[in-house]
């Protein structure tokens, strides 16, 4: 698999979070930056989470987030 399409993956996951809960793209980046939720959860989790929906992948990102930003 080409890298473009799994950082084309990472940023869907970042503009899809930010909708659900209603901020900017540019501070869900900011937040997933800030725990290194891109490199450390989606990016190693391509494989697995491209095969699910949209709102799947969605919702668990924003749990990971929440669960990471709160360490």
């Amino acid at each position: 698999m080409e890298f473009k399409y799994i950082l084309i993956f990472a940023a869907s996951c970042v503009v899809a979070a930010a909708r659900k809960v209603g901020c900017s793209t540019g501070e869900m980046y900011r937040r997933m930056k800030r725990v290194g939720l891109i490199h450390g959860f989606i990016i190693p989790g391509y494989e697995a989470l491209h095969t699910q929906s949209r709102d799947y992948v969605t919702d668990i990102t924003l749990q990971a987030l929440d669960n990471w930003e709160k360490k």
